[in-house]
């Protein structure tokens, strides 16, 4: 079967029971000239443990744009980053549509076959496996849709092409089911900026105008203009959603799964809140989270030292506790405004700042802020050191002139874990950062940038210390960054008809929390957002209260970096100089030297980097030492001037040996609108005026007799002999 459908201003095309028909749900799904496969296989027995065993993979086939991977290897190998990030965006938006205890090992694979450089490869590849999903006999109440919002001169524009998107002040991916919001991607894209200065004169004269340099502009977005776009992308979702589910609901698969029912201990449950609940509460209430777990498997191991537990079994017993302390936090904080470790409900963590504690890397941050602590060690490099990228849609590689690398070593949470590749999660929080501080770096700043945090402490939002640690290394490593930006991690909690927004959560909080949501910027807006939603729809009054409640601990934790960044006292003495000049493009060559011989012999007599723009004939001389660096641009300089003298000089020596009334047979190599240039002698050539051969119909490489008329700065004149 094929559906041809419109939604959110796109024709989709869907191919239904056509490939992969042993796969639990598939779709063959096409957009313009891009082709998707999306499959979902399950097993048929299900798991022990109490957790939801989905994969998602997310793979672009080289082919797709008529590519061969590059490498040693010519097939694709590994996930790349993008591929990462994009198979966790459709993993956190499909997740929260399984059903409770749905415990068979599924997987949900998408292959891009076919690829048209204008269109989302996310939000395509999103909608595709959703439909896969909802076609699969998985109980799915209804299909996700995914849109993505952009903004150009001011305006919202829904599912902006690839260009579009270019031209964008506005990166906003959304994904939900019917009105019902489940996970937001926000980023502020930055533009440059002409502003138009007036200069009066008087005496009544006529003004004039003057366009200066252009200015970066950041492009954040107000809370109110955010609410705004999230308004958009939800009636676009509701649109897609209720198309998805008319459109394939017949075709949905009907066999009944069976769920594990939630294990239910009311014995253990009743007795442990009448006798232990004090305990619980306390133990809850513990300052550090090593001795908050430490309580509580106190607690359990006395219990299962009383005779009434002689049945019970300590998992039952411990599974049943986390329900109690669970109710006792939510409880805590919806009736009390209090939580476990004792801030009200807007409080941030007591935060403190160190900046170039290491004093050998070009600059550094150990921002800490409860129990949560991240190390952020910023490096400056040359272009050489961008990071180079294929993308399936660009034709070319493209190059990160600003990366952000983030790690989490288990010995942040007290684990005994070795050090392995970066995980999906640490791929994600380090993208999260970069999005949150891009904006702020100058696009023309000549240095690439690589920020690396290492989380040393972990307890709610590593993340967005990741961003505040990162915001204060730029500085310390002396890059002028626009503005300092923060961000900070929210949770939100629903009971009934009673909610709670809290500020700077930890993890407590967010295991237990119904929806969590980071938010990062300066004071004027929103750089950065992400929001994953646990319990389903959230209206626009609760997401208005967050997003302006998240403002106020932004704007404290930026007033305490500020004062942080008054104090930093930039490693001048380590850090790489450069050193920008022009010479004309033709000269470059001589730079570069016969096979790179002179440019690598600059290289290494001076000990620097050196990168040429043949285009601009641009220089650029990096290196540590500045009169290394001056050494090289002065020998340079000598080069090229040297080699500009010796043709110049050269070709007067040669000019000199000609005389008035010579005469020359030579071929014409080009006509211009003032005449024709004839060939004389040693790469001379003479110019033949064009009133003088106006009347007849010369070509180029035609020969001609002529004799010299005239020998004037250097330029030679000729005629044509009778």
């Amino acid at each position: 079967m094929q559906y041809e459908i419109q939604v959110n201003k796109n024709i989709e095309i869907f191919d239904i029971d056509k490939v992969a028909k042993q796969a639990s749900g598939a779709v063959l799904m096409r957009q313009g000239k891009s082709v998707i496969l999306a499959t979902v296989a399950r097993e048929e027995k299900p798991v022990e443990e109490d957790f939801l065993p989905l994969t998602v993979q997310y793979v672009e086939k080289a082919y797709a744009a008529g590519k061969i991977p590059g490498g040693y290897v010519k097939r694709e190998t590994k996930p790349t980053d993008a591929e990462t990030l994009t198979a966790r965006i459709i993993d956190r938006s499909l997740r929260p549509l399984f059903p409770k205890g749905y415990a068979y090992p599924t997987q949900i694979v998408v292959m891009v076959l076919s690829v048209d450089p204008q269109t989302d490869l996310q939000v395509m590849s999103l909608n595709a496996a959703s439909a896969a999903l909802y076609l699969s006999d998985i109980p799915i109440k209804a299909p996700v849709c995914g849109v993505r919002i952009g903004r150009i001169d001011g305006n919202f524009i829904l599912n902006p092409s690839h260009e579009e998107l270019k031209k964008s002040t506005l990166d906003l991916y959304v994904s939900g089911v019917k009105d019902e919001l489940l996970m937001i991607e926000m980023r502020a894209l930055p533009s440059d900026e002409f502003a138009m200065i007036e200069i009066k004169f008087p005496d009544n004269q006529p003004p004039i105008q003057i366009v200066p340099e252009n200015t970066q502009v950041m492009n954040e977005l107000s809370e109110d203009e955010t609410l705004e776009a999230l308004n958009l992308a939800q009636k676009a979702i509701l649109e897609g959603s209720s198309i998805y589910e008319k459109t394939f609901m017949k075709h949905k698969k009907n066999n009944p799964i069976e769920l594990k029912d939630e294990i239910e201990y009311p014995e253990i449950f009743t007795f442990l809140e009448n006798n232990f609940y004090n305990d619980i509460k306390q133990a809850i209430n513990q300052m550090a989270k090593s001795e908050r777990a430490g309580e509580l498997n106190k607690i359990a191991k006395e219990i299962m030292k009383l005779d009434i537990a002689k049945d019970w079994d300590e998992e039952s017993v411990l599974s049943t506790l986390n329900k109690v302390k669970r109710n006792i936090i939510r409880s805590q904080i919806l009736n009390e405004g209090k939580r476990a470790d004792g801030r009200g409900l807007k409080e941030v963590r007591p935060i403190s700042i160190e900046t170039n504690i290491l004093p050998n890397a070009h600059g550094s941050c150990l921002f800490t802020r409860g129990q949560t602590q991240a190390l952020v060690v910023a490096t400056l490099g040359g272009d050489n050191d961008a990071q180079m990228i294929d993308l399936l849609n660009e034709k070319n590689p493209v190059s990160e002139r600003f990366m952000v690398n983030y790690n989490f070593p288990g010995f942040s949470v007290g684990e005994a874990s070795p050090i392995k590749a970066p995980s999906r999660r640490e791929l994600g929080h380090g993208n999260l950062g970069k999005r949150a501080l891009y904006p702020s770096v100058p696009q023309d700043y000549p240095y690439v940038i690589r920020l690396v945090s290492e989380i040393l402490e972990s307890n709610g939002s590593s993340s967005m210390a990741t961003v505040c640690g990162g915001s204060l290394a730029l500085r310390a490593t002396g890059v002028p960054s626009l503005d300092l930006i923060a961000g900070v991690a929210m949770g939100l909690i629903f009971e009934n008809d009673q909610f709670a927004v809290l500020t700077d959560i930890m993890g407590l909080e967010d295991h237990d929390g119904d929806m969590d949501f980071k938010v990062a910027g300066n004071k004027n807006g929103i750089t950065a957002l992400q929001m994953d939603i646990k319990l389903g729809g959230i209206d626009q009054e609760k997401l208005k209260i967050a997003l302006y409640q998240a403002k106020e601990g932004r704007l404290h934790i930026l007033d305490i970096m500020e004062k942080a960044a008054k104090e930093i006292v930039v490693n001048e003495e380590i850090l790489p100089k450069i050193e920008l000049f022009n010479i004309e493009p033709s000269k470059i060559v001589d730079i570069i030297g016969q096979g790179g011989k002179t440019i690598k012999e600059i290289i290494e007599k001076f000990n620097v980097s050196i990168d040429l723009d043949r285009d601009k004939g641009e220089v650029k001389i990096s290196g540590c030492d500045n009169e290394q660096i001056m050494a090289a641009k002065n020998y340079i300089l000598n080069i090229t001037t040297s080699h500009k003298t010796h043709k110049k000089s050269l070709k007067e020596k040669k000019i000199s040996e000609f005389e008035i009334g010579q005469e020359f047979e030579g071929m014409v190599k080009k006509i211009t609108q003032f005449g024709a240039f004839v060939e004389l002698k040693d790469d001379i050539d003479g110019l033949l005026h064009h009133s003088k051969i106006k009347h007849l119909n010369i070509k180029e490489q035609d020969i001609l007799k002529v004799k010299v008329s005239e020998i004037k700065n250097g330029k030679i004149s000729v005629d044509l002999c009778e």
